[in-house]
């Protein structure tokens, strides 16, 4: 069997490489436009940023080996073609034309079997500037290793990062965190992350960016780069900004141009149409990474989601399925993770307003709490959210942050794995999770979320998310209420003293022998430090006859982290 590939970042390799595993006598050519192949395109950022010290390890292997030409004839058995462009597709002759890019010459290959692994092409704005020197789209290792060479030569002081996606994030902090540039972050929804966080998660990373000296600009957009012959200023609709480096995040769309032009099935989206084998409108072309949609397994429909692990997955399963396995790709719950400064964030499924689009009667559960045991050192507070259907209970989603990202994603894939068995709430206040002290609290978070999100959807806990509460605080003289501060006087004095008259303190456990002091004809907004005080509290409250109550879903944990200053 002749099988060619094109395309060697990501999916290529690995469905080369499967193939050859399970059966070792067919003949696999890769083909390649750039110099460079094989590699790790997602630790872009980090080589930027000074994490990755070398280049070439975005190209190794776990023992050290360069991807090479050379290493993947000598060690696969497969033979690479880089500076190599495939122009065209004559799937009746069952051949692909090749142009040789340093030489111009051009040459008929011959397939059995075809693997599109085109993968995608970065978004550049539609705006005058955009073709000045220094603005990158950070496509590949080139522009990686271009911009790194002018931030170590002092040759950029203010670059400015336009799109607050996870690419976005993580440029920024590659300039900020180590080389300390006066870094700006321009985004034009009004969030960063958005359709993966919601909006209260978003301003809490919001916030955190600020505090890390990342001048951050959303519900902005850009329209114009100027300078004389390299990029020295961005001007959007609010302002003018100095920018001598400028990276366009704003987003990929798949590279379909050869399979168009070969006849293929296109997607109402774009991307090149496939079966649950990966199989192309033509049985005997393959495709998948970055230019095919996947079949999201919370919606049920096509969803865009480039991923250099789900790449590695599809891979897989092309390569097995050459070997004649017929293995089906099952979708995706649309998992991801970042790491933002000192942050880790994470989610998976939907969110809520991606769920009330589709017409759910959906709604969202946000708690506080420990990743491992209160009493154990090195605890970190974990703010997770989760969404699910009022109706049914069915789990959506869960999203959230945390310091400590091994913790985070452990959590997150644990959910990730049930969404494929449409879950429900109970299923996830039940879901076995190992325990001990240094890794976890006896209930966990996951857990803990479950259940507050069933108290929720029961009525018996009626709560204000951390966004209206902000909202609502700030006008308070047009929306008269009292805030009940349920924790110990120590904690409650300074917002007692800040706001006498709108800041009433009784501990949670002295509600019932101070009911007297409970104003009854003014609606309260219960805290605590994480909501489950507030939510004990409401529950007393409710027996004392006093049902005017909301409680701050994460308590003044999540208010802190949101970036609302109360004193």
């Amino acid at each position: 069997m002749n099988v060619l590939v094109i395309g060697a970042v990501a999916l290529g390799p690995k469905a080369a490489c499967r193939l050859k595993r399970l059966a070792p006598a067919a003949r696999v050519t890769m083909i390649d436009r750039d110099s460079l192949v094989s590699y790790g395109g997602c630790g872009i950022p980090y080589f930027v940023s000074g994490d990755v010290s070398e280049l070439n390890q975005l190209r190794t292997t776990s023992f050290h080996m360069v991807r090479d030409e050379k290493f993947f004839h000598a060690a696969k058995d497969i033979e690479v073609l880089t500076r190599t462009e495939a122009v065209a597709i004559d799937r009746r002759a069952k051949k692909v034309v090749v142009r040789h890019l340093d030489t111009g010459r051009e040459q008929e290959l011959p397939y059995d079997k075809l693997v599109l692994a085109t993968g995608s092409t970065p978004n550049r704005l539609p705006i005058p500037g955009s073709d000045l020197d220094r603005v990158f789209t950070v496509a590949n290792l080139h522009d990686a290793a271009r911009i790194k060479e002018l931030i170590a030569a002092g040759e950029v002081s203010a670059p400015v990062v336009i799109g607050g996606g996870a690419i976005g994030l993580e440029m920024v902090e590659a300039f900020r965190d180590l080389w300390g540039l006066e870094t700006t972050l321009i985004e034009v929804r009004e969030q960063v992350l958005p359709g993966m966080v919601s909006p209260n998660l978003a301003a809490m990373i919001s916030h955190h960016l600020t505090a890390k000296g990342v001048a951050v600009h959303l519900h902005e957009q850009v329209l114009e780069l100027g300078g004389s012959s390299r990029v020295e200023w961005l001007r959007t609709n609010q302002r003018t900004i100095k920018a001598d480096l400028v990276v366009m995040a704003v987003g990929v769309r798949p590279n379909v141009g050869l399979a168009r032009a070969a006849g293929l099935a296109i997607t109402a989206g774009g991307a090149i149409a496939v079966n649950s084998r990966l199989e192309t409108s033509d049985p005997d072309i393959y495709a998948g990474g970055d230019c095919i949609e996947n079949q999201h397994l919370i919606t049920g429909q096509p969803i865009y989601f480039p991923s250099g692990s789900l790449a590695n997955r599809h891979g897989r399963v092309i390569g097995s399925n050459l070997a004649g396995a017929g293995q089906e790709f099952p979708g995706i719950a649309g998992t991801g993770i970042i790491k933002v400064f000192d942050l880790a964030v994470a989610a998976t499924g939907i969110g809520l307003a991606r769920a009330q689009q589709l017409g759910l009667d959906a709604f969202s559960t946000f708690v506080v709490q420990g990743d491992r045991a209160h009493f154990y050192p090195g605890m970190d507070l974990m703010y997770l959210e989760m969404i699910a259907d009022r109706q049914s209970g069915r789990v959506l989603g869960v999203q959230g942050l945390s310091g400590n990202g091994d913790a985070l994603a452990a959590r997150i894939n644990g959910v990730s794995a049930a969404l494929a068995h449409n879950p429900l709430l109970r299923d996830i206040s039940n879901l076995e999770l190992a325990y001990a002290p240094p890794y976890a609290a006896a209930m966990d978070i996951v857990n803990a979320l479950a259940n507050t999100a069933e108290n929720i959807r029961a009525g018996r806990n009626r709560v204000i998310d951390v966004d209206r509460f902000a909202a609502r605080f700030t006008g308070r003289a047009d929306h008269p209420f009292l805030v009940l501060d349920v924790r110990g006087p120590a904690n409650a004095r300074p917002f007692v003293d800040a706001y006498p008259g709108f800041w009433l303190n009784i501990p949670q456990d002295e509600l019932r022998d101070r009911q007297a002091e409970i104003p009854r004809d003014r609606e309260l907004i219960l805290v605590c430090n994480s909501g489950v005080r507030s939510y004990e509290a409401q529950i007393t409250l409710d027996q004392l006859g006093i049902t005017a109550t909301h409680n701050v879903q994460g308590g003044m944990a999540a208010i802190k982290k949101w970036g609302l200053a109360l004193t």
